[in-house]
């Protein structure tokens, strides 16, 4: 037994509150504590619960034994409280003492006087108000303090009729334990001990409604409507509670004598409501006295039936069976006599029951009264009072217990005393021939007439028509073996067929059959009433059914000899004869016979007869379908014909109205529907074909308008609306009325709205209830109509159908019709919309009124109307659209906002809203109310509109908001329910409550998606009016702050987040709980309200914290919600993470950290982790750990009929993607599509396999429900994996690094991956999965690398070889997560390049944790010897190289295959990181092996090969739009493997073999030079930056091309010639570009860069004898010759610019331009210019070599003058003495390199020392100087040393040669001629030697002698030697400048001492 109608309060919205009491109102918040956990133990059995309920009674005690009994009032306590505006007040729960306000004070003693309640008590009561007022919005304290002193009251009473209803006792059970059960019984035991009857009887006759609000109207305590109702509902409630407290416990447990006296004594003062009926506290009472008086269960034969009888005082104390029998039996009226008979018969079958018990004879000479006593109750009217007083009343339904007993009160009375039936039957017929006589006398009837036997017949008949349990408790009345030839009956007794039936269940089915029996005609009716009411339910329909077939004579050709009157066959016989007679009255159409009296009518006795029969009749076919079919196929009977006759005679509406209510309930049938609709359409009982020059309608529209409107009543009218909306259920037919008209339902429509609907609000009404009963019955139709109607292409064709030779246009689908009207501002739109607005302001009255429930429902109809017309909408406009009819519609949303033309104001949306405020009386309406509003939220438009309207006028706004949040704070709802599970009212309510929730929160969520101010901020409590950013989120009541959605959201949310079990709303409500969450998410992620919520969770709520303590949550029924909750909580912890860390918030970040990071136990929630050892797992581990990566898939459609292919193709076709972005498959759509595919097969053979056809669909609908849970399973698995890996993400990288220390980084990174791979490497890991775990696993590593670097570079890392490990990290797990890697690669087999992208990412950065950081060249280093290098131990970073390196390779060819063919082939970035890796594993695989694999296999020749494809998407890159840049990638990726190929010999001559450069020298991109930047438009640059400029780009195409230009000039020892031959041939094809680059004007940084490695290519390969011994055309060898000699004085002349004329220029310009440093600029230019000046020298170098071994047959490369380049005016030259030398760089260019090259070499060489200086004592450095000493560049003083070396070396060969051997000529001779001569012999050797001798004169050898003797001092010799010293000699190169210096020193003298 639950009996929820009394269990559970009114579910008003303030029993929500509970936990949120800060004031201990000591007359409400312990008692509400006291509510919640007896409700707690007894209705929803929660664990633990019984300790608490015994704390609780221990202490509430005196509350029961007392009960109601205010705290008295006392002049201390006044005086205390008059004193608390100045002394202050010590409160209860709160600290110190405290002022109180006056007005607060006054208020207290009016609250003290009021309930007369002790005046401490009064004022804790009106803080909690003031605490409380938040729920109760626009309510004062004092209101609300009302409420909750009711409320208090009530949870009193409440909890005392649980704690008896749990006790243990005769009539039902809860089924607790047996403890909980002990405690219960012991506690109430003692509370009636103490006195509890009398104390109840006391209240409930002290506690009166009318009284109370009196008195709280004189005080002004009572507010507005809802508050009335609030405290009215309350008190009667407190007194419903006490009454069934007495009830509940004679259920379980007898009371004593007195206490029964007692309760008899209250009942003889009882009175009745005006209607006749006790009120529901009464018959409670009443009902306790008849389970007093029960003995019924002895029958039962329990186990414990010895237990009871022992307890049972009317079998073990003969007092108490004399005191209540001479109680009963005395004379004296009560204020009731018929309760007085109730009393006494029940009394009376007492004794009866007790005479036939063994222990009954003691009671002799009482139980020999029971015969007197039942007659007295006769006379007292017993069955009439009953039927009035007991069935009357409301609240008789509500309980299932009073059902029990009256019903054994009946039938014990039926069963015990059959004599008196016996007697009330002959009475009975005795007084229907004196009924007879006096009829045919003319006289009247005998007043004295007694109708006792129709009284209990009506009795019965009312009583068992009422079944809201659905016990078919009648079934006792019938006896299985009348129908056991029916082999089609299911009855209760079917299995026992054999068995005799109980002797109680014989006599009540005589009874049935005998008062049937000749039968008198006064019983006529009230027999026929009884049989209705004894044939409610299922079965007893199908035993009524039969019972009337075999009343009935058989079948003869007389047919005057007919059987019983109640029979089918008597019926339908009657029914025919009366259509006999009447049809013969009918006149001719056109006669107006509807206003003239019938000539032979049916008088009021035949008609009360015909339509208790026809109600019947009724009552049996709409329970029982054998019943509709067997009689409607009945030959002669043919009811429906008969039926439909009649309706077209002259009779009366009512009987018509109960005719086409039979009719109805034939058409449940489908099969009998369509027929029906034939035969209407035929009777044409609404006229819908005009007959031709017929003048006026006909039919039911006359009715209507002439005789039912006149009479005001429309019994016809609603009868023929239940009848359409029956048909329209069961069947439609598409040609309705086809042949006379143009077929379809559209008559029927256009009555229905134009006749009835439209009018219906003008029209009078005698019965103002009938009103709204007619709108509801209409718009049942409407709302069925388009429900069923799919919008299809077709009903926007105009057809038009052949009608008797004319074509007429054919109507459309009704729903097509009612979707045109309300999507027009039409009449029908217009009275929805004033209905609800109507209905909306009768329910703001909270008043009772006719009609009340009519109302509601048509409100409701209405609402579904505009619901359905706004899903269609988009559907039915498109295909309108499509079609191009001239049809004209609105979208209803835009419709809705038009102006209301009651209210002048456009509150259409508004209106529909205020029904939410409504939900705790009206949940459907709120329901609907919800969903209309949340498919017109979608509207962006809309929105904007809607918070206007919505905060326009305060006090509405105020209600709309109460009405959200009353919504929402709802604990009635209920998830989990089916949607067919609507059995019981609670369950559906509950379930339509918990769908409300669920469409306010998508409302929320789609509005928040859409741009400010939006419907959801309003809601939610931000500004609207001003930026949201500024609102600032309280508490609800602080500072006014109303509850919004928000609080109640929270509150939904934080509801058990304090116990170990965590949140009760993410397992008992899945769904709303991840909608809760995804609210908060998207408030905290959206960057307007993202400051204040956080804040306001942070700061008010800790509500991040609290709830991801609770994490994982494990749902094992929804995994999926289970997920999706994580996810959004997640993705909101990872949002908090970043802003707490962006705003310094450390303490926040930190504990956040700890929570998800930590793995040893720092608090007490450690509820959720299991313990391995001291370990916890890491929350963030156990959250992983939930997510499972495996899926099962369902398996593939076995199908016998239908074909696989077609049926995944319509499967496809139904397939959409949801408002969750899934993709899925439409089930509904589906099964249309596949019904309608069965249905059209034609012939015998596909009837017979339909059965079948239709099992084969189901099957493949389970199959598709199937695979959308998968798809929907997949997805919440990516969501939450996404959602941890951002998690993870953000904690990496967005909190300081310090939060985290180093080493427990890397533990947490390495645990982290770890438990990765392996989840995503088990067998059945799902695919879809992997992409988000291989970012993951990318990221992490990313991490890993960074960490250990990081480390290793603050000096914890590696001295020597470690054995442990590499950083805090062991080896042996960096080992095992590269296994895991790699693993993971291969895993992937061929698909999911993209994801091995990653993948890739992750193995580079794994890789860079083994290679060595590059150590700073200190130039002391070097002065290690080789053989210490070779010796030193192996230090880590080389260890763990080595071992990465065995482990990769023991993969073997299956990972060089899956990386070389990523690098092949496929998508870009995949190829661009498969071609670092192999970078990357090349540079470590010291034995070659990864080489030679990629050599052998051919993916090296398919690399080379792809350079010229890819030549033509490199030159589309240098057009001045920026272009897709992923070829220049992809290239220079290429070209950074092939370098690094190119490194080792092997690979350079492999490359040299594949014809690498042949492929480059037919590339033709390098000759599209583009012009330098400073002629380009400055609009065309990418205003990003990040795309380079088009001379940027091509730079970036040529670099690379000349580094491996110089790689493999470097790496080919042996092939050299080879090598160089080839890279002089492109520099030769490409000739013109190369000499346009040397003779560059402007040397920009990008410039020299190219010149730097352009030089260095020509210093190695443009030599004279290059081409010897190679096959070069000898017709082309000049043309190359010429080429070589144009490169050398290219060079020579740039030497000239770089190192003497525009030097200075040029720094000063890259000072000036430079974006950054300036200094640092200078020096990069500088590095540039030294290295193109290095090259250059070296060629010098190799040409002199080259050309002779002796200085005297070297050539000449410079001028012998030493005049260095000056500077004047800002404008460098050369200044040489004559022009002769004009073209040729003199010797003075390479002293003054030599000199300037030292100076730098002492400046870079001072500035690096000062920089290791400070480098040393880096700890003690500010940041600035820390950011100098990393500045200077150690690779200038190389590069100086060099450029000295080779300037000596030039130096000393030239002078050797001018000095010494070169003869000088005369000075005389003209110089013009020799100009060219000299020229040619400095630079070619091909001109004789004494050519060019005699070109010289003394004078200028003598010029060179002494100004290199000048120029060479002293100063200069020690420079260099000093040079040498610092850094030549520990270079290996001992004494070469030494060497040099001493030579040309000693040239210088020689010649001096010679001339």
């Amino acid at each position: 037994y639950c009996n929820e109608g009394r269990s559970k309060i009114i579910l008003l919205h303030y029993h929500n509150v509970l936990s949120h009491c800060r004031q201990r109102a000591s007359l409400w918040g312990p008692l509400k504590e006291l509510w919640d956990t007896v409700e707690g133990a007894v209705w929803r059995r929660q664990p633990e619960s019984v300790h608490l309920l015994d704390l609780q009674l221990k202490k509430h005690k005196p509350n029961f034994l007392s009960l109601y009994k205010n705290p008295p009032k006392s002049a201390e306590q006044r005086e205390k409280v008059r004193k608390a505006s100045t002394e202050g007040i010590a409160i209860q729960g709160q600290q110190g003492s405290r002022l109180l306000p006056e007005q607060l004070l006054t208020e207290a003693f009016i609250l003290s006087d009021l309930f007369d309640i002790g005046e401490l008590a009064a004022l804790e009561l009106l803080l909690a108000g003031e605490n409380q007022q938040p729920h109760f919005p626009g309510l004062s304290r004092g209101l609300v303090a009302v409420l909750l002193y009711w409320d208090g009251k009530l949870c009193v009473a409440n909890s005392l009729r649980s704690l008896i209803q749990s006790r243990h006792g005769k009539t039902f059970t809860l089924e607790l334990s047996g403890e909980l059960v002990a405690l219960t019984t012991r506690f109430t035991d003692e509370l009636m001990s103490q006195g509890l009857t009398r104390r109840l009887l006391t209240l409930v006759s002290e506690i009166n409604v009318t009284r109370e609000f009196e008195r709280l109207q004189k005080e002004r305590g009572l507010g507005n409507e809802k508050h009335r109702k609030e405290v009215s509902d309350l008190i009667k409630e407190c007194r419903q509670a006490l009454a069934d407290c007495l009830f509940a416990w004679t259920c379980q447990s007898p009371l004593g004598k007195d206490d029964t006296l007692a309760l008899v004594a209250h009942l003889e003062t009882v009175t009745v409501e005006a209607d006749g009926s006790l009120d529901s506290v009464n018959l409670a009472l009443v009902m306790a006295l008849l389970y007093c008086l029960d003995v019924s269960f002895l029958e039962q034969g329990t186990e414990d039936r010895e237990d009871l009888l022992q307890a049972l005082p009317l079998l073990t104390e003969k007092q108490y069976v004399s005191a209540v029998h001479s109680r009963l039996v005395d004379g004296r009226p009560w204020k009731l006599p018929g309760l007085q008979a109730v009393c006494r018969l029940a009394w009376a079958l007492a004794l009866h029951a007790l005479s036939q018990l063994p222990q009954g004879s003691a009671l002799a000479e009482f139980t020999e009264a029971d015969e007197a006593l039942a007659d007295q109750a006769l006379l007292g009217g017993v069955f009439l009072f009953m039927t009035e007083g007991m069935l009357g009343c409301e609240g008789f339904t509500h309980d299932e217990f009073y059902t029990r007993r009256l019903h054994s009160l009946i039938t014990d009375f039926l069963a015990l005393m059959p004599m008196k039936v016996k007697q009330l039957r002959n009475r009975a017929d005795e007084d229907a021939r004196l009924v007879h006589m006096s009829l045919q006398m003319g006289s009247e009837p005998p007043s004295s007439l007694r109708k006792d036997l129709d009284h209990l017949m009506i009795l019965i008949g009312e009583f068992y028509s009422k079944d809201p349990f659905g016990l078919e408790l009648a079934l006792e009345f019938w006896c299985h073996t009348e129908s056991l030839q029916h082999t089609s009956l299911q009855g209760s007794y079917l299995g026992m067929a054999m068995q005799r039936p109980p002797h109680k269940q014989v006599v009540l089915s005589k009874f049935v059959r005998q008062m049937g029996d000749l039968l008198p005609p006064t019983l006529y009716i009230p027999y026929l009433r009884m049989l209705k009411g004894l044939a409610n339910g299922p079965q007893c329909a199908h035993y009524c059914f039969s019972l009337l077939k075999t009343n009935g004579a058989p079948h003869g050709d007389n047919m005057q000899v007919t059987g019983s009157p109640v029979s089918w066959e008597h019926f339908f016989h009657s029914l025919m004869l009366y259509h006999e007679n009447l049809r013969r009255d009918l006149p001719n159409a056109d006669a107006t016979h509807y206003r003239l009296p019938p000539i032979r009518g049916i008088t009021q006795r035949e008609l009360d007869g015909l339509t208790s029969f026809l109600q019947l009749l009724c009552t049996i076919i709409t329970w029982s379908e054998n019943a509709r079919l067997a009689l409607c196929e009945h030959p002669q009977w043919t009811p429906a014909v008969v039926m439909l006759g009649l309706l077209q005679c002259s009779v009366q509406p009512v009987l018509k109205g109960e005719l086409l209510l039979c009719l109805a309930a034939f058409g449940k049938s489908p099969e009998i529907a369509a027929s029906l609709w034939q035969s209407l359409e035929y009777t044409q009982i609404l006229q819908t074909v005009r007959a031709p020059g017929q003048k006026q309608a006909a039919g039911i529209e006359v009715e209507l308008n002439e005789i039912e409107s006149s009479c005001e009543e429309y019994p016809l009218t609603r009868a023929f609306c239940q009848l359409i909306s029956t048909l329209v259920e069961s069947a439609l037919p598409v040609n309705l009325g086809a042949g006379l008209r143009a077929p379809g339902f559209q008559p029927y429509l256009t009555f229905l709205r134009d006749a009835v609907f439209l009018p219906f609000p003008t029209r009078a009404y005698r019965r103002a209830a009938e009103k709204w009963e007619v709108a509801d019955a209409v718009l049942e139709v409407f709302h069925k109509l388009l429900r069923d109607y799919e919008p299809q292409p077709s009903d926007f064709v105009q057809e038009t159908v052949e009608l008797q030779g004319e074509q007429v246009l054919a109507h459309k689908p009704p729903g097509h019709s009612l979707m045109f009207h309300l999507l027009n501002d039409s009449p029908t739109l217009t009275l929805c919309l004033s209905l609800l607005e109507e209905g909306v302001r009768q329910l703001d009255t909270y008043s009772l009124f006719p009609g009340k429930k009519q109302l509601e429902s048509a409100v409701l109809h209405c609402l579904c109307l505009l619901d359905l017309a706004l899903q269609k909408e988009v559907v039915f406009m498109d295909l309108l659209r499509e079609s191009q009819a001239s049809l004209i519609v609105s979208p209803l949303e835009q419709l809705l906002q038009g102006v209301s033309a009651q209210s002048r104001r456009a509150d259409h949306i508004v209106n529909i809203a205020r029904y939410l405020y409504h939900s705790s009386s009206n949940p459907e309406a709120a329901f609907q109310s919800a969903k209309i509003l949340q498919r017109i939220a979608r509207y962006p438009n809309i929105q904007n509109r809607l918070v206007g309207d919505f905060t326009h006028d305060q006090t509405v706004s105020d209600k709309l908001m109460a009405g959200f949040v009353e919504c929402l704070d709802n604990e009635g709802a209920e998830e989990g329910l089916e949607k067919g599970d609507d059995s019981e009212p609670a369950k559906k309510e509950a379930r339509i409550r918990h769908e409300t929730q669920i469409h306010i929160l998508n409302l929320l969520i789609t509005s928040l998606e859409l741009k400010t101010p939006n419907l959801a901020l309003y809601l939610l409590g931000y500004e609207v009016k001003k930026p949201i950013n500024s609102t600032n989120l309280q508490d609800a009541g602080v500072l006014g702050c109303p509850r919004s959605c928000l609080h109640a959201i929270l509150s939904l949310l934080q509801r058990g987040s304090e116990r170990r079990s965590g949140p009760v709303l993410t397992s008992q409500a899945p769904h709303l709980a991840e909608l809760c969450y995804q609210v908060i998410y998207q408030l905290c992620v959206c960057s307007d309200t993202s400051g204040p919520t956080m804040r306001y969770l942070r700061t008010s709520q800790d509500f991040l914290f609290t709830h991801l303590q609770h994490l994982p949550f494990i749902l094992p029924g929804d995994e999926i919600s289970a997920l999706s909750q994580m996810s959004w909580l997640m993705k909101t912890a990872a949002i908090e993470l970043r802003v707490t860390s962006l705003n310094r918030q450390r303490s926040h970040t930190q504990r956040l950290l700890n929570l998800l990071l930590d793995d040893q136990p720092r608090t007490q929630h450690a509820g959720n982790h299991y313990d391995t050892h001291t370990h916890l797992r890491r929350k963030l581990l156990s959250v992983l750990d939930a997510i499972n990566f495996s899926q099962d898939v369902p398996e593939l459609l076995q199908l016998d009929f239908f074909e696989r292919t077609q049926i995944e193709q319509v499967i496809a076709n139904c397939e959409h993607v949801n408002e969750h972005g899934h993709t899925v498959c439409n089930v509904k759509l589906l099964h249309r599509v596949l019904v309608a595919e069965v249905n059209a097969l034609q012939g015998m053979a596909a009837i017979g396999q339909r059965p079948l056809l239709m099992e084969e669909v189901n099957s493949i609908l389970q199959q598709v429900v199937e695979r959308n849970r998968v798809r929907r399973s997949l997805s919440a698995k990516r969501h939450a994996l996404q959602s941890w890996r951002g998690l993870v993400e953000t904690l990496l990288t967005a909190c300081p690094a310090d939060l985290i220390p180093a080493d427990d980084r890397q533990i947490i990174i390495r645990d982290l991956l770890l438990d990765l791979h392996d989840k995503v490497l088990s067998e059945d890991s799902a695919g879809e999965l992997m992409p988000i775990v291989a970012g993951a696993v990318f990221t992490l590593t990313a991490h890993l690398s960074q960490s250990v670097l990081s480390e290793q570079q603050q000096g914890a890392g590696l001295e020597g070889g470690s054995s442990s490990g590499f950083a805090s990290i062991a080896n042996s797990a960096l080992h095992l997560i590269l296994r895991k890697l790699l693993d993971f690669i291969l895993c992937t087999g061929g698909g999911f390049q993209r994801l091995r992208a990653h993948l890739y990412g992750a193995l580079l950065y794994y890789l860079q944790i083994a290679q060595k950081p590059e150590e700073p060249d200190t130039l002391q280093q070097a002065g290690k010897s080789m053989w210490e290098r070779l010796t030193a131990p192996e230090d880590g970073f080389s260890k763990l190289q080595r071992e990465n390196l065995a482990i990769i390779e023991s993969y073997g060819t299956a990972l060089m295959e899956v990386v070389c063919r990523d690098a092949c082939d496929g998508h870009e970035i995949g190829r661009m990181l498969a071609l670092a890796v192999l970078d990357r594993i090349l540079s470590i695989d010291r034995q070659s092996q990864w080489l030679l694999y990629v050599c052998n296999s051919g993916y090296l020749r398919v690399l080379v090969e792809s350079l010229r494809q890819d030549d033509t998407a490199l030159q589309t890159l240098l057009s001045p739009q920026p272009p897709l840049l992923k070829p220049l990638y992809i290239y220079e990726s290429k070209m950074a493997l092939l370098t690094r190929v190119a490194k080792t010999g092997q690979g350079a001559v492999e490359l040299l073999r594949c014809g690498l450069v042949s492929q480059l020298v037919e590339c033709q991109v390098f000759d599209m030079v583009p012009d330098s930047d400073s002629h380009r438009v400055f609009g065309q640059r990418d205003p990003s930056g990040f795309i380079p400029s088009p001379l940027d780009r091509y730079r970036q195409i040529l670099l690379p091309a000349l580094r491996l230009f110089q790689v493999i000039l470097t790496s080919t020892t042996t092939h050299h010639q080879q090598g160089a031959t080839q890279v002089l041939q492109w520099l030769i094809v490409h000739a013109d570009t190369i000499q346009g680059l040397l003779r560059c004007q402007e040397l920009s940084m990008g410039a020299l860069q190219e010149l730097s490695l352009l030089t260095g290519i020509i210093s190695k390969t443009a030599l004279p004898g290059a081409l010897e011994g190679q096959d070069v055309n000898s017709a082309a060898l000049p043309e190359f010759q010429g080429h070589i000699s144009r490169f050398q004085r290219q060079c020579l002349s740039l030497l000239g610019r770089l190192a003497g004329s525009e030097r200075e220029r040029l720094l000063k310009q890259a000072e000036i331009a430079a974006p950054g440093d300036p200094a640092e600029r200078r020096e990069e230019m500088e590095v540039a210019m030294q290295q193109v000046c290095a090259n250059i020298m070296e060629y010098c170098q190799t040409l002199l070599l080259q050309s002779s071994a002796q200085a005297q047959f070297s050539i000449c490369l410079f001028s012998p003058s030493v005049n260095e380049p000056a500077s004047r005016d800002g404008h460098t030259d050369l200044a040489l003495p004559s022009a002769l030398y004009s073209r040729v760089p003199s010797l003075g260019l390479v002293l003054f390199l030599l000199k300037n090259s030292a100076a730098d070499f002492f400046r870079f060489h001072q500035s690096h020392r000062q920089a290791l200086g400070k480098l040393q004592s880096l700890e003690q450095l500010p940041p600035e100087e820390l950011k100098e000493c990393l500045s200077p560049n150690p690779s200038l003083c190389p590069v100086c040393s060099y450029v000295i070396e080779t300037c000596l070396f030039v130096m000393w060969r030239h002078l050797e040669y001018y000095l010494l051997y070169c003869t000088p000529t005369d000075p005389k001779d003209s110089l013009m001629p020799g100009a060219s001569a000299y020229r040619s012999r400095l630079t070619d050797d091909s001109f004789g030697r004494a050519l060019g001798l005699s070109r010289v004169s003394q004078q200028d050898l003598e010029q060179l002698q002494s100004d290199m003797g000048a120029g060479f001092g002293e100063a200069l010799q020690r420079k260099l030697l000093e040079v040498e010293g610092l850094y030549s000699q520990v270079r290996s190169r001992y004494t070469f400048i030494q060497a040099l210096v001493r030579r040309i020193r000693g040239l210088l003298l020689t010649y001096f001492r010679n001339t």
